[in-house]
């Protein structure tokens, strides 16, 4: 969420920002609402003021027996009364119309962020990786025969719908693999606390890292009101809510392993073959949560924490920054690393990582204090360490064979028994 008191100071640098994300003229409406607001609490309080003045005249005119001005001045306690409950209630209902217009504002694109309207504007960065050759045509990861025995949708598809998948076998033992290697890299080499969290918040959650109001549609949410997390962001960024921690705690990072829930509306269509885009997936998510002086240096740190595994697992990948119409609502600015994957014959996203400001602990009232000071605003980040379904997507398709089977990267052999390879009938070996 925005500081109005820096909109109050410099309207025309935050339009300029919005004018960034392709909204004009916000300031406008946010001062107005604003404006009345405070005109509202200025008159409450003028009002009070009044009040207190006639209550103390009250039983002065009493005293001397002046009834006319005795009934004249209780009269006007009374009225004084009713009126500062009118104004505080007006106030109340002009504050909630500004907030719900900040919290559907998006965040400000930092300066460096590259101008465009879409993915097709986003920036290179770097590459790395050979991108593997093959003396047969790749396919994509359900066509690969040793694949499709360990991934079934069909039963999938009975028990849940379109877009689930049941792995089982030796697909299933990779993918554990997997996560079980970015936690172990992540905590042991990385630096950052595992987390296990629940996977079902409340609405104050889903706001303070800005998927509502929003995104509602994009996440799925209980009969009782509960909402299914679309990944760990939300529960590790908000266990800092409504606190204020020594500056010397910082910076807190985290990892956590969780399934994930996106109900992925308006995506019909993208996607539907596979794992790629599905509605319940799994994520080994990190957060940071750092002194605003030091989120530059994080966030390129949490950059190659995802960069790292993806090289451990020698896989090919390209790392964009996102340009101003493709940035995520929260992000000020966000790195996506996209792993190349043969049978699309193309790079897709695998990670994304964000720097959010002070933006969500705003919403959160997150808040640092360093040597008895005034509390300020922590900084948030998060970025996948990574998609852990996507990993396995493009560890199968790398890793395909002429014969139908998989060749499993060498970085992952400790965590599968020193096994090497998915076997052209599906067995691990």
């Amino acid at each position: 969420m925005h500081d109005i008191r820096a909109i109050r100071e410099n309207p025309e640098t935050f339009d300029a920002q919005m004018a960034r994300r392709g909204l004009s003229g916000v300031s406008s409406e946010v001062l107005s609402l604003d404006g009345a607001r405070r005109g509202k609490i200025t008159a409450a309080e003028a009002a009070q003021a009044e009040r207190n003045a006639a209550s103390k005249e009250v039983g002065a005119a009493k005293a001397r027996g002046d009834e006319a001005e005795f009934e004249r001045l209780r009269a006007l306690v009374a009225e004084k009364k009713a009126e500062i409950a009118r104004l505080e209630e007006e106030a109340k209902a002009e504050d909630a119309k500004l907030r719900d217009l900040l919290l559907g504002l998006p965040n400000a694109p930092y300066d460096d962020v590259p101008e465009g309207a879409d993915e097709d504007d986003n920036e290179e960065v770097r590459r790395w990786g050979d991108v593997p050759s093959f003396d047969f045509k790749p396919v994509e990861h359900f066509d690969i025969p040793g694949v499709k025995p360990g991934m079934d949708f069909e039963t999938a598809a009975k028990l849940s719908g379109s877009r689930f998948v049941m792995l089982s076998g030796a697909v299933a033992r990779v993918h554990r693999a997997l996560a079980q290697m970015m936690l172990d890299v992540h905590t042991g080499e990385n630096g950052l606390t595992e987390a296990i969290t629940p996977v079902l918040v409340r609405d104050e959650a889903m706001y303070g890292t800005n998927q509502l109001p929003k995104f509602a549609e994009d996440s799925y949410q209980t009969r009782e009101g509960m909402w299914l997390i679309p990944t760990s962001e939300v529960t590790l960024t908000n266990s800092v809510r409504e606190s204020i921690l020594e500056g010397s705690a910082l910076p807190l990072r985290y990892c956590a392993h969780t399934q994930c829930f996106r109900s992925e509306a308006g995506s019909a269509g993208k996607d539907t073959s596979g794992m790629l885009r599905q509605h319940q997936f799994e994520k080994v998510e990190m957060v940071s949560i750092v002194h605003p002086d030091e989120s530059e240096a994080e966030q390129q740190r949490m950059l190659k924490c995802a960069e790292g595994i993806l090289e451990r697992l020698g896989l090919a990948y390209r790392t964009v920054s996102l340009c101003t119409g493709d940035l995520g609502f929260g992000a000020r600015r966000t790195f996506d690393i996209e792993v190349w994957l043969p049978g699309q014959d193309t790079y897709r996203e695998i990670s994304s990582v964000s720097t959010c400001g002070d933006f969500q602990a705003r919403r959160m009232n997150a808040r640092f204090r360093e040597d008895g000071g005034k509390p300020q605003f922590v900084h948030t980040l998060n970025g996948s360490g990574l998609a852990v379904g996507r990993a396995l997507i493009a560890v199968l398709e790398n890793g395909q064979t002429a014969e139908g089977g998989v060749m499993l990267p060498e970085g992952l052999h400790p965590w599968l028994g020193g096994k090497t390879q998915i076997t052209p009938e599906g067995a691990l070996a």
